[in-house]
């Protein structure tokens, strides 16, 4: 679904591993900690979130593309490597 340009994402799901789910959840609250602290993080996407939403729903966006990530690593048997800025 789309509005104005932008797209729009609905709603997060309940599937999958409740824990799993849990853990990556917690992980990005933890990233999203640490930025608000140092004023910054490494990804200019975030902070525009962290300035504009509130937290948790930022914490779900980081951990929906941690998660994307490591499925790709998984599928594809390569390594992480961070991105260039």
């Amino acid at each position: 679904m789309s509005t104005g340009g932008k797209q729009r994402l609905g709603r997060i799901s309940k599937q999958g591993d409740p824990y799993l789910r849990w853990l990556m959840v917690t992980g990005a609250m933890s990233v999203i900690r640490q930025a608000k602290r140092r004023g910054t993080s490494n990804l200019p996407w975030l902070d525009q979130l962290i300035m504009s939403k509130p937290t948790k729903v930022v914490a779900v966006a980081l951990a929906n593309k941690m998660a994307r990530i490591a499925w790709v690593l998984l599928m594809r048997g390569g390594t992480y490597r961070k991105p260039a800025i």
